[in-house]
């Protein structure tokens, strides 16, 4: 016969503690978390206070000396900026595979950076729907932070 015993109190206080432990752990490493963290490390101080106050950071052209806004997301995300801040053109360029956006993201500003104009020779270029100057407005559900409830950590 199969009998259950009853768990003493301090071992089920261990239990519900090793879960939660467990539960945070997973929480803490999703491929979203992760690709975010990665991220993190990658950016400038600027960029990365940037990207937590508003969900995009700033990069320049390495080749043109261009000024490039990268909004979080995976794909339609750059934008070239004009002298005053303002949105000119969109630009769609994205590596090959499925990745998180923190991944995607990190591509984008190292292709930029880097290869200017590779990435751009590659990319499809488009009219921005809105022209907004010296930021966009954070949207529900577009920041990190409104998307699971964190902010980049300086590592």
């Amino acid at each position: 016969m199969l009998g259950f015993r009853r768990v003493p109190i301090a071992c089920r206080s261990r239990l519900k503690a090793l879960r939660g432990l467990y539960a945070r752990y997973y929480n803490e490493n999703t491929p979203e978390v992760r690709g975010l963290r990665l991220l993190g490390a990658w950016l400038s101080p600027s960029q990365f206070e940037q990207f937590n106050a508003k969900a995009h950071f700033d990069v320049v052209g390495c080749a043109t000396g261009r000024r490039y806004r990268i909004h979080y997301g995976t794909q339609a995300n750059v934008h070239e900026l004009d002298d005053e801040g303002c949105l000119k053109r969109g630009w769609c360029f994205v590596p090959q595979g499925r990745l998180v956006p923190g991944d995607v993201m990190l591509a984008q500003k190292i292709a930029l950076e880097t290869s200017e104009i590779r990435a751009l020779s590659v990319a499809i270029n488009f009219v921005p729907k809105r022209k907004t100057c010296g930021g966009s407005p954070i949207l529900p559900g577009t920041s990190p932070a409104g998307r699971r409830g964190y902010l980049l950590q300086p590592l």
